[in-house]
Parts: C-alpha cells; structure tokens; sequence
C-alpha cells in the first residue's frame, strides 16, 4: 500500500465513475483501476461496486476511503510545513474562491497581498462552494473564501465582512423611480435566480422566504453576469451582492439599483481552513487584509470610487501572479 493508491481510492470516491478519477489523478483509466484492484487484494476485501454505467463504494470502501483522505490531508500537511518553516510568507498559498464573489471583491484584495506579502505565489481556484469545500477537506487547497456557514468542525472559518444586497431593476420598471424599499415590499416581486449549486441561490432564497418574496421559475440564470444582463434586458429583477456593482464594474445606464431602508439583507464572508493547517497563523494574517476593505466598499449605494480609483483588473484564476 502506498500514498499513490490512496489518492487513487479518494478520487474515486470523490467522482464516483473511473475515467473522471483518473482524469483528476493525471493517469490513464486502467492504471488507476489495476492499482485500485491491487488495494482491494491488499486489504482482502471489496472497495467498490462496479455497475456498467455508475461506480459505488462499498461500506468497507466508503471506510477506507475516508481513512485514506485524512492520511493525504495529513501528508499534504507535513510536506507544507516543511516549507512553511524556512519562510512562511515566500511559499505559495493554494486560495479558492466562488465565482459571484470572485470578480469583484479580489482586483481590491490581490494588489494588498502584493504589497503585504511580496514574495507570496498565490494560485486563485474559482469553484462552486461545495467543490471547494471538497478539495479544502482533501488538503488540495489551503484555505478558501465561502459564505457562512460553514458546518464542519474540522475547519475553522475566520469572519470577513457582511455583505450587503440590493435589488436591480430595469430603467422603466415601477421601482426605477425610487432609492430605497422595504423588505415588505420585495413580497410583490418574482426574482430571477441562478441554477442549483451556487450559494447565492440559497442566500437570495432566503431573503425570499423573509419578505415573501417569489422565485420567477421560467429562467434560472448560469451566472451572476447572466442574472445583469436579463435585467438589463427587461426580463425581470433580482438581487445583486453590494461588490458586483461597484468600481471596476462597470454602470449600466439600463440597470437601477435600491438599497432596503428598513433591513439590510446581506451574507457573511469567512476565510476557512482546516484546524490542523500548519499555516494558521499565516492565514490569520491572509485573512486580515481581506478584512481590510477600502472604506464604503461595502456601502449598499451604487458606486464608491471614481473611475481612476478602480484597482487594477486581477489576475485569472489557477494562475499565480508572483
């Protein structure tokens, strides 16, 4: 048995289906399966149910495999610290990020890593919350910034910021006219959403179920992007997180922002990464100038900066900018 076959055994669990979990190993379909077999000879029993079009562990294997994961996390951990230890700020710090967050709160964030932590090579992973919460748990990222909660006592989540909501419409809708509503009166409104899977779904759900407010079902939207520009169009209204319309994004004259008088809908920001991570104290620090926003950024108005005060655009993700 070695660490090889374990990391075998973890993907497999992870993507339930052979070719994906040796895709995700960097091997071919019938090494991972052989080595897989190997491991199940080894331990003398059965890891897995093969079907013709699904794979499934077997108890023994959902046991094994979880095993299996703690001792990657844990060598992934001994190997980072062996390399914290000789600099913690020159290493390189594996950040994920979810994508209605990503665009818009990091070119005000990596410019101050820079400044702060010059000799830093952060890689940015923009992913679905679930996935990132997965390779966090994995050890294949070393922290990752998520909304709250997050329900795991295995990570420790250090707050960030609250950010607000606002509601866009488009020019010519009856709200248009206006600055500010109540909660209240978002119960008369039908809010376009994203698809499953994103967290802003369930955080925009929420205020629904709050003001009373209704999804409007014939369209889900992909991205927050795509949620803007059916806006824009006149397709229908939604909310938008306080970061997606600021500087560097750009105002469109087709999309009228309210803010709520009466309540503050919003979503809580938190850094997370494993309790047993030999870089806590590092990432405490991460985290701090994360927290350290330019002040109004997260004022519900439309805009807080001038054009020549946008930061620069930030790097794309998977890439390091050292």
């Amino acid at each position: 048995m070695n660490l090889r076959d374990l990391k075998y055994l973890v993907a497999l669990a992870d993507h339930k289906h052979f070719g994906r979990a040796a895709a995700a190993c960097y091997v071919s379909q019938p090494t991972l399966s052989t080595q897989i077999r190997k491991l199940e000879d080894e331990l003398g029993v059965s890891l897995v149910e093969r079907a013709p079009r699904k794979v499934m562990l077997t108890p023994a294997g959902r046991e094994a495999a979880e095993r299996a994961r703690r001792i990657v996390a844990e060598v992934e951990q001994m190997k980072e610290a062996a390399r914290r230890s000789q600099d913690p700020e020159a290493g390189t710090v594996r950040l994920g990020i979810f994508p209605t967050l990503a665009p818009y709160l990091l070119p005000h964030v990596v410019p101050r890593i820079r400044t702060r932590f010059p000799q830093l090579e952060l890689l940015l992973v923009e992913e679905k919350s679930d996935e990132l919460l997965a390779r966090l748990r994995a050890g294949r990222l070393d922290a990752a910034v998520l909304a709250l909660p997050v329900n795991d006592e295995q990570l420790h989540a250090e707050f960030l910021f609250e950010e607000p909501f606002v509601l866009a419409v488009p020019e010519g809708h009856p709200l248009s006219r206006r600055g500010t509503l109540t909660l209240d009166e978002l119960s008369e409104q039908r809010l376009l959403l994203l698809e499953d899977g994103h967290c802003l779904r369930e955080q925009a759900l929420d205020v629904c179920r709050l003001s009373g407010a209704h999804e409007k079902t014939e369209f889900r939207a992909t991205s927050l992007e795509t949620l803007r520009q059916m806006v824009a169009a006149n397709v229908g209204v939604t909310l938008l997180p306080a970061l997606a319309v600021k500087p560097p994004v750009a105002r469109s004259d087709s999309i009228h922002l309210l803010s709520f008088s009466d309540s503050h809908p919003s979503r809580s920001i938190a850094m997370a990464w494993r309790r047993s991570s030999a870089m806590a104290g590092f990432l405490g620090r991460l985290a701090q100038v994360f927290r350290d926003l330019p002040p109004g950024l997260l004022a519900p108005g439309e805009a807080v900066a001038t054009p020549a005060q946008a930061p620069a655009p930030v790097p794309a993700p998977r890439s390091d900018w050292a």
